[in-house]
């Protein structure tokens, strides 16, 4: 039985990563250890972890996670208070398939969508 994903995103910067992801996001690190190359961080019940690729064009990434919430609204208003930038054709909208979503994308070009339900 299936019991959770844990994304895998390749990140150039491991500094630059984790200030974005704690700092802005609001998200922590997870785990007592520091692994060279490697960066685990988790908010809630989602973890999102993190190679080392110091060599990834961003342009040429295609890095996407799609992240379910319970207060979209809230969550949009909490990231543009943090100035975090939204990603130009992914402000908060209600889609036809039944979600309300918007995207942002991270240092490395790792596309993070957000969305709830409204059905």
């Amino acid at each position: 039985m299936l019991t959770e994903i844990n994304p895998k995103l390749p990140m150039r910067d491991k500094a630059v990563t984790k200030n974005y992801y704690v700092n802005k996001l609001g998200f922590q690190l997870f785990g007592d250890n520091d692994f060279d190359g490697y960066l685990m961080v988790h908010k809630d019940n989602i973890q999102i972890h993190f190679f080392e690729f110091k060599e990834l064009e961003p342009k040429e990434n295609y890095g996407q996670v799609y992240i379910r919430t319970n207060d979209i609204d809230k969550l949009y208003q909490t990231l543009l208070n943090n100035n975090v930038l939204i990603h130009p054709n992914g402000h908060l909208e209600t889609k036809p398939w039944g979600q309300r979503e918007f995207a942002l994308l991270d240092p490395d070009n790792n596309l993070l969508t957000f969305g709830q339900s409204i059905k």
